[in-house]
């Protein structure tokens, strides 16, 4: 499943190249929500979302309470093994960004690994490029995503898996 000792990556690869991703969950790992913004040459040339199933479709209170999707709202979404093959096609071999990379890192290893697929396949680094990390580094203080994209002056509603997806895109960009 790859490393899981995340405070102790130390991604070093910056390509013009990469994607940003973003997951809202319904409880604990379970995807209720997904974003993948594609970069090429320094510009956002394509966007994936979807609203996402959970297994058995339950959902904690407080996670309702930060993004507010709800058990009704992906009653008749695809599940994540449904969506997988066009994440597969987007993340593959791709450099992937993400705010706090571990946490989304871990969803994509855990909904897969739920499913019986293997990580391996996407071929893609232990750790993943982290603007959490990146601004933190800067001095941000704080350096969650609505702190450095009101900093930066990048629009955002947050817990909105594509907004916070365009939004870790353009300040991996900025960094």
């Amino acid at each position: 499943m790859g490393n899981l000792d995340f405070e102790s990556c130390s991604c070093l690869s910056v390509k013009p190249d990469f994607v940003a991703i973003d997951f809202e969950t319904a409880v604990s790992f379970r995807v209720c929500a997904v974003a993948v913004v594609s970069v090429k040459s320094g510009r956002i040339v394509d966007e994936f979302y979807s609203l996402v199933r959970p297994r058995g479709n339950y959902y904690n209170y407080h996670n309702i309470q930060v993004h507010g999707i709800t058990a009704a709202d992906t009653e008749s979404a695809p599940s994540f093994r449904e969506i997988y093959p066009i994440l597969r096609n987007l993340l593959h071999s791709n450099v992937v960004v993400a705010h706090n990379e571990s946490f989304d890192r871990r969803v994509l290893q855990e909904s897969m690994r739920e499913m019986g697929l293997d990580y391996a396949d996407l071929c893609l680094p232990d750790c993943w490029e982290c603007t959490l990390k990146i601004y933190r580094k800067k001095g941000f203080k704080p350096a969650n995503l609505k702190a450095c994209a009101d900093k930066m002056g990048i629009e955002l509603n947050h817990h909105e898996a594509l907004s916070d997806a365009r939004a870790c895109a353009r300040l991996y960009m900025m960094k």
